[in-house]
């Protein structure tokens, strides 16, 4: 049960995603459901093989609300395990591709996997342990003796509806938040979550014959928040297996693509394509962002050469509060990531729990009809992380800092545990980010907190310098620390070819911190 009460909706809810798709593969069984590379799946064809995805796992004796794995690049089997697994009453757990043996090991015993789909790409990482799991083993795209192949268990498998009662307390998805080192975070999502969701459908689109096009994976919530409108509305979806900026352009041009989810990053590539205003792009309705904070100047970028409305969502796969920027409506707002969503409430807090006056920094804290129901098997860890206000109602401590303009647009200024304490004061990594990437030679940049023995830690930045450009560590931290005020200037500054980064685009600065604390721990 979930330890929120969510704020209801406009509209509650009353639809599943799971009879929305049954629905639609009905109403129009020819049109296309799903395209990734030379694959083409009709309504009806995708509607075929969910059904024989959901018989595949109850006739192995899957049970309402079993978690049951994936491990894959984009495709449409992965589609249609998604939806399968859904149609047959359990509960999707979607893997990171990014993720260590050791925590896909983890994560698979936390949650009780029944059954485990792996594709040829990643199998080296699950090859160690997966034959000693007690789970249904299936192989997407390679042979292997402790795996089943998928295609022939799927052939032996009804085509019919087996028509489970969908209920909208089960169980949708659980999603790891940990892919790297220490005990991964299942987030648990329900059918009344996700469906409440879908109060975006017609306002962004999705229902008018949308041509989604998405190239984040599967397993991230980025990726899911624009895939499952788009289903729902009866549309369809275009897949890429791998992003590559120059590829993406041409699938919008000969698609006709008219909405997309995309990263910071994956925008910055594609403003960057040599020849990106040779493309004809003008199918473009709606063009979104969320993950990471889209900078000001690729937005203005993104606004002024690409087609369509562009809107950026910011938000945490655990739900709460969530912003939204519709930012070829607001151009003096490009620096924010927009107002609170429908029926959503933020607040801002101090390190004791305080709400922070007005224009001042803490962190955010939200409560909305997407929340998750909690950490899966963690009732504990999900009290330590919610916030009540007077009213005892709950919400969620999002780790983000931020401060709401006059105007009630939030501004982000970094992860609380990216906040680096200089001196017993606060320095904030993304103001001094902003300064650095403000120097024209400057492409990427991180600033990290390091250890210092006068002051505790110390700014330290990182940077990647644009091709041909000849600066000098010290030219490009002098320059910074011009413009930054006395407490929050950079100690050192170092070159790098590139920084370390999620599949969904975020700087991974856990990484880049730790040589620096564990030779300061020998």
């Amino acid at each position: 049960m979930s330890l929120f009460r969510h704020p209801a909706p406009e509209t509650e809810p009353t639809t599943t995603l799971v009879d929305a798709i049954r629905a639609n593969a009905q109403a129009h069984p020819e049109k296309m459901a799903i395209v990734c590379g030379d694959v083409r799946l009709s309504w009806s064809a995708f509607d075929r093989q969910i059904n024989q995805v959901a018989n595949l796992l109850l006739d192995g004796g899957l049970k309402k609300g079993d978690n049951i794995a994936v491990l894959s690049p984009n495709s449409d089997v992965y589609a249609a395990l998604f939806m399968g697994i859904l149609r047959a009453g359990g509960c999707v757990t979607p893997l990171s591709t990014m993720a260590s043996p050791d925590a896909l090991e983890k994560m698979l015993t936390d949650c009780g996997a029944r059954a485990l789909f792996v594709a040829d790409q990643y199998l080296s990482l699950v090859d160690g342990f997966a034959a000693g799991l007690d789970l249904a083993r299936y192989a997407i795209d390679f042979d292997h003796p402790a795996f089943e192949p998928l295609a022939p268990a799927l052939q032996g498998a009804t085509v019919d509806d087996p028509l489970v009662p969908i209920q909208m307390t089960d169980a949708f998805n659980l999603i790891y938040s940990s892919g790297t080192t220490g005990t991964p975070k299942g987030i648990l999502h329900s059918h009344w979550m996700r469906a409440a969701q879908m109060d975006r459908v017609t306002p962004n689109g999705y229902d008018d014959n949308a041509r989604t096009l998405l190239s984040t994976p599967l397993y991230s919530n980025t990726t899911i928040v624009s895939f499952l409108p788009t289903l729902f509305g009866g549309s369809t979806v275009h897949l890429m297996a791998k992003f590559d900026a120059s590829a993406y352009l041409e699938i919008v041009q000969r698609e006709r693509i008219t909405h997309t989810m995309l990263v910071p990053v994956q925008y910055k590539r594609i403003m960057e394509v040599p020849n990106f205003d040779r493309f004809d792009l003008s199918s473009m309705r709606v063009k979104f962002s969320t993950s990471a904070p889209l900078r000001a100047d690729v937005k203005a970028d993104v606004l002024a050469r690409f087609p369509g409305k562009l809107i950026e969502y910011y938000g945490l796969t655990e739900g709460g509060g969530v912003t939204v920027l519709v930012a070829d409506e607001t151009p003096d707002k490009l620096h924010t990531v927009g107002k609170p969503a429908p029926n959503t409430q933020i607040r801002l807090i101090d390190d004791a729990g305080a709400e922070v006056p007005a224009g001042a920094i803490g962190e955010i804290c939200g409560r909305g009809p997407a929340m998750m129901v909690g950490y899966f098997g963690r009732d504990d860890l999900t009290r330590d992380y919610l916030w009540h206000d007077a009213d005892g109602l709950a919400y969620f401590r999002s780790g983000d800092m931020g401060r709401f303009d006059e105007d009630g647009y939030l501004i982000l200024s970094d992860r609380k545990k990216d906040m680096i304490i200089s001196g017993g004061l606060n320095i904030y990594a993304d103001d001094l980010e902003r300064v650095l990437l403000s120097d024209p030679d400057v492409t990427d940049a991180a600033v990290i907190g390091v250890p210092s023995a006068d002051w505790g830690e110390t700014p330290y930045g990182l940077v990647v310098l644009r091709a041909g450009a000849e600066r000098s560590p010290a030219d490009i931290r002098d320059r910074a620390n011009a413009q930054l005020g006395k407490s929050q200037r950079l100690s050192q500054v170092a070159l790098r070819d590139s920084l370390p980064r999620s599949s969904i685009g975020k700087i991974l600065k856990r990484e880049l911190k730790a040589p620096f604390w564990e030779e300061a721990t020998k």
